[in-house]
């Protein structure tokens, strides 16, 4: 039975990330400001999303991969192979794979695999704490644009005030940095994963 690849997946992001900047580094010079904050606004978005998928497949991957890490967190035996669609039936069930920050998806790996699982020491890593927390604020609030995600957001960026998210990545390279931040992990995840 073939192993799903963790490493395959880190570097589908990795790219994936390279493409969010290099689309918008295409940008038109002439676009209006608001539109550009659009643009980071709707960057962000895709961000977050190829980090979930990240995720999602890192998940799947470890318990396809070795089947007692699963074993372990449950106290049930599961049988040595099982496919990615059970792997991820079991990790999604009949919704969506979804987390709240970087505590948020320490939890929900922390359901799967051991404490001591390379996924939960690298997230767990406090130089990632600050850029998790922010993608997922910044992520909401370009998503919702609500009270609570505008609250969440502020307080995550320690900041009075925000128009949005795309206007506050926009400036000074921070989309930049978070992209790198965020691909730093997606290496470490790559070094780690044994397929």
């Amino acid at each position: 039975m073939k192993k799903k690849s963790i490493k395959k997946s880190a570097n589908t992001f990795r790219d994936n990330a390279d493409e969010i900047v290099s689309f918008l580094a295409a940008m038109p010079r002439s676009l209006h400001d608001d539109y550009v904050s659009w643009v980071y606004d709707y960057a962000v978005i895709r961000l977050y999303k190829d980090f979930e998928i990240l995720m999602l497949d890192a998940l799947i991957g470890a318990i396809n991969n070795d089947t007692s890490t699963l074993s372990t967190t449950t106290g049930f035996k599961f049988p040595q192979h099982l496919t990615d669609e059970v792997c991820g039936f079991l990790v999604t069930g009949s919704g969506y794979f979804d987390f709240k920050g970087r505590d948020g998806l320490i939890k929900t790996l922390k359901e799967f695999v051991p404490n001591n699982h390379y996924l939960i020491t690298i997230i767990g890593n406090a130089k990632y704490k600050g850029p998790l927390d922010k993608l997922t604020a910044l992520r909401n609030f370009a998503a919702h644009n609500s009270r609570a995600s505008k609250n969440r957001v502020l307080a995550v960026l320690n900041q009075n005030n925000i128009a949005s998210s795309g206007s506050w990545l926009k400036r000074q390279n921070r989309f930049l940095g978070l992209v790198n931040e965020l691909k730093s992990l997606a290496q470490e995840i790559h070094s780690y994963a044994p397929f």
